[in-house]
């Protein structure tokens, strides 16, 4: 068989992509469009990192108003997905792309669970899109851009808020009328795909942590917390929108309304601009004055910098905290994605403020555990440790292939290969 399935996350201004082979799920491309809207530049490599093929082209001519930017956007990704889906036979080794996976971060109340992309499901998810503006366009450029080129092949899109559909009803509410709960104002949660991905992990990691109580730290340039019980979610840092929780790279994380309202009156700030400061001036940016990286934050030896990590830190310990409540106690902890998985320094100092709830971190397993392969996980708690305390890498490309693989190939799944 040489069917091969193909995983798009789109951003603002970039798409991200890999290939997989329908049986196995073998990784045979991966790579990136970034660029889109200025200058676009397309790299494809091997899964060992080596550069196949880059491309560049010049961005399409900007219109006048809203329908001809519209028009510009939309010719933009159709040039951009044609030039991969011509780069792509060449290397694909003979197989062919018979279906895509997208990441869709919002699936508001009604996509609970994965869904074959139909032109009616995507117009559903549209509306959505003053859920999540800053993602939702974007996550549906590629999916209408395939349709145009490529009307037959079947695509998949995998929700950010789907795993989180498992909180109980009083978990999802805010204290506001009930009118605004029914509209859809509700705490929805996201990274899910990241966190479905760590539960199914957890089993072979630790099966004391899979069926127990298990904390998940997804930290990256967006950084939130689920609360797991039995692999399932139960509670979340983030809520209505991906600014919710944590402190990120460049965004807020919780923050009194009340500052907003102080920002309109004695500001003048409009919503654009209040937009703009939570997601993009704000976080590890906003407080350094620095970076919003991490590495450059621990590199730097300017206080503006230890602020900034300290108060990084000192905000996953207060959510931890509130989360455990949530949970009835602790068994887990689990770090993952990039700050997760590699900034030991973050790791020692979020588990030195949680010795309270019984965390006992192993410093030399920690050090250990950032130079360690691709894929693999580690156990950083001494031993005897009343709350075990792992490193696992997350792959929500895998995630989504497995998905798109169920709903969109499903006689290359395991059963019904061992049936055939």
């Amino acid at each position: 068989m040489t069917d091969a399935l193909a995983v798009f996350n789109a951003g603002s201004s970039s798409l991200k992509f890999s290939v997989f082979t329908a049986r196995g799920l073998q990784p045979l491309l991966h790579g990136l469009i970034d660029g889109l809207g200025s200058a676009p530049h397309l790299v494809l490599k091997a899964p060992d990192g080596a550069v196949l093929a880059e491309q560049r082209w010049g961005a399409a001519p900007q219109g006048g108003g809203a329908a001809e930017s519209a028009h510009d956007a939309d010719r933009e990704h159709d040039e951009a997905l044609a030039a991969l889906l011509a780069l792509m036979p060449t290397h694909l080794h003979g197989h062919t792309l018979t279906a895509v996976g997208h990441r869709i971060v919002h699936g508001g109340a009604r996509f609970t669970a994965p869904v074959r992309l139909t032109e009616d499901v995507v117009a559903e998810l549209a509306a959505l899109t003053p859920l999540a503006p800053l993602h939702q366009p974007h996550n549906l450029s590629p999916v209408a851009a395939l349709a145009r080129l490529m009307p037959d092949l079947p695509q998949v899109g995998c929700f950010d808020t789907a795993f989180h559909t498992t909180n109980p009803p009083v978990a999802q509410r805010f204290a506001l009328p009930r009118a605004l709960h029914d509209a859809g104002v509700r705490r929805y949660g996201f990274h899910g795909l990241s966190y479905e991905y760590i539960a199914t992990q957890l089993p072979a990691v630790d099966a004391w942590a899979a069926q127990g109580r298990t904390i998940v730290l997804h930290l990256g340039n967006g950084a939130s917390a689920c609360a797991l019980h039995g692999g399932r979610s139960v509670a979340s840092s983030m809520g209505f929108t991906a600014l919710d929780g944590l402190m990120m790279g460049t965004r807020t994380g919780s923050l009194d309304a009340g500052v907003l309202l102080w920002l309109m009156d004695e500001r003048g700030m409009g919503a654009r601009q209040i937009e703009r400061l939570l997601y993009s001036e704000s976080g590890l940016l906003g407080v350094s004055g620095i970076s919003s990286d991490m590495r450059t934050l621990l590199a730097s030896d300017r206080p503006e910098a230890r602020e900034a990590v300290a108060l990084y830190t000192y905000r996953i310990q207060r959510e931890v905290g509130s989360l455990a409540a949530a949970l009835g106690g602790l068994d887990a902890l689990v770090f993952t994605a990039g700050i997760g998985e590699h900034a030991a320094p973050v790791r020692e100092a979020v588990c030195q403020g949680l010795t309270w709830l019984g965390v006992r971190l192993d410093e030399a397993a920690n050090a250990r555990a950032s130079g360690l392969p691709d894929g693999q996980s580690a156990r950083i708690s001494v031993p005897g440790s009343p709350v075990t305390v792992w490193v696992v890498p997350t792959d929500e490309e895998g995630m989504i292939a497995r998905h798109t693989r169920r709903l969109a190939l499903p006689q290359f799944e395991p059963a019904a290969a061992a049936s055939a």
